[in-house]
């Protein structure tokens, strides 16, 4: 019998569908929205904050911390009800999306033999190695390595088109108050696509930096991809950023080099689009070399 799956991260129900095995989830959480027929799924979870401005968003996600409060409401009730064998979820950010410490009450009371699999990848090679491991949750190992292969292909296809093209420093902001550069994956997209990342490190947390850190780096192109926001909420953002002497100050501002592009739906979401955030990139970077449609959907220049 196949086992049966919750997914509570976006990205790993993605991961699932890549696979093949949508048929296996029975629950997802509040944020898994792709492929568009798992929204048929029950969602099991519920974010505690509002929609409100970055700064307000950062704060009110600190106070919660301090005083030890869920970021997010998980129905146990009906979790319980769909009795998964598997529940998908996350250690890589506890703001980002649900992790074990929000599932400690059911945890408790799981059924023998049921597997709880917390994903942790903070690069590529960390979100192949956990598509084997959801893949091997799901009772489907074999499937994990061509899905791979495809991706892993698409990438070497990319950095072949821009291969030898000038490679222009880049800053991707992952938070706009406080300022945060992308670290994790991020920087490693950008190389593939033929930049060189100026701040955040691959494989590290994405980190708070100082408008003069920025200022500092001064970077040829910039990327405005806000965790959780599209590019409507981005675009909402950023103006007040922008008001700002040392923003207008940089070289990618005066030479037209800022670029907005739709965070939730690719550069945060650790899953198979993460290489379509790549080829973005590639656009982005090198649009004489590199054109795969996602322009004015998934990016636009600001």
């Amino acid at each position: 019998m196949s086992p049966r799956v919750v997914s509570l991260l976006p990205g790993a129900t993605e991961i699932v569908a890549a696979l093949g095995l949508v048929d296996r989830l029975v629950g997802r959480s509040h944020a898994c929205d792709h492929p568009p027929e798992i929204q048929a799924l029950p969602a099991l979870s519920a974010p505690e904050l509002g929609d409100a401005p970055s700064a307000v968003l950062h704060r009110d996600v600190a106070a919660r911390a301090r005083r030890a409060l869920a970021i997010y409401r998980i129905d146990h009730d009906r979790l319980a009800a769909l009795a998964p064998d598997v529940i998908l979820t996350q250690t890589l950010c506890e703001v980002c999306a649900v992790g074990p410490g929000d599932l400690a009450a059911y945890v408790d009371a799981m059924r023998p033999g049921a597997a709880l699999v917390a994903l942790g990848a903070a690069d590529l090679a960390g979100l192949f190695a956990d598509m084997a491991r959801i893949a091997a949750a799901c009772g489907a190992p074999a499937r994990a390595a061509p899905l791979i292969a495809r991706l892993e292909a698409r990438l070497d296809r990319l950095a072949a088109a821009v291969a030898g093209a000038p490679r222009p420093r880049v800053v991707c902001l992952e938070w706009l108050d406080p300022l945060m550069a992308a670290g994790n994956w991020t920087p490693e997209l950008v190389a593939r696509a033929g930049g060189e990342p100026a701040l955040g490190r691959a494989g590290a947390h994405s980190g708070t930096i100082a408008l003069g850190q920025l200022a500092a780096a001064d970077p040829d192109v910039i990327v405005v991809a806000p965790c959780s926001f599209d590019l409507a909420r981005s675009r909402a953002e950023l103006p007040a950023l922008a008001a700002t002497p040392a923003w207008q100050a940089l070289r990618a501002v005066r030479t037209g080099a800022v670029h907005l592009a739709d965070g939730n739906r690719f550069f945060n979401r650790p899953g198979p689009r993460l290489v379509d955030t790549a080829e973005m990139l590639g656009e982005i970077l090198h649009p004489d070399r590199a054109a795969y449609g996602h322009h004015g959907d998934a990016w636009v220049r600001w």
